[in-house]
């Protein structure tokens, strides 16, 4: 049977192994493709330890990485809300978008008001590291799909 499944696929130009199914396949890749898709927030949630023992302010890291990660969770909401909408409505995308920039701004202004000037500081930097590299990926990303190609 492994025999078979060699032969099968060795014309295919696969980099799998012969003997993973393709139903284990495909879950790995969705996996993969889903890390790749949230490394920002993957990577605001592994620096955690690091930073904190590093001694940066526990009430920015917080603040910051949760006001990213809530933002996050609004733009996936958002995204296959407006996925799902036969024709979907510019404005309250743009509303949306513009809502989440205020949240992060406004979690910024609130961590270092009360926690001080320190906490601001370490939840605008948490903010625009994640924001870097969400950014980096959408460019590596490519062009969105479903929309008009021109």
């Amino acid at each position: 049977m492994v025999v078979l499944r060699r032969v099968a696929t060795a014309g295919r130009g696969s980099s799998e192994p012969p003997s993973l199914p393709g139903a284990a396949r495909g879950v790995r890749e969705r996996r993969s493709i889903a890390v790749l898709r949230h490394l920002d927030v993957v990577l605001v949630v592994l620096a955690a330890a690091p930073a904190l023992a590093l001694g940066t302010p526990v009430l920015g890291y917080a603040v910051g990485a949760g006001a990213w990660v809530l933002q996050r969770i609004i733009a996936e909401v958002d995204r296959r809300w407006l996925a799902r909408a036969v024709r979907p409505p510019f404005g309250v995308n743009l509303v949306e978008a513009f809502g989440r920039i205020w949240l992060l701004a406004g979690a910024i202004v609130a961590a270092g008001v009360v926690g001080g000037r320190a906490d601001g500081l370490t939840a605008a930097l948490t903010i625009f590291i994640a924001y870097s590299v969400a950014f980096a990926l959408r460019l590596v990303d490519g062009r969105p799909t479903g929309g008009p190609h021109r």
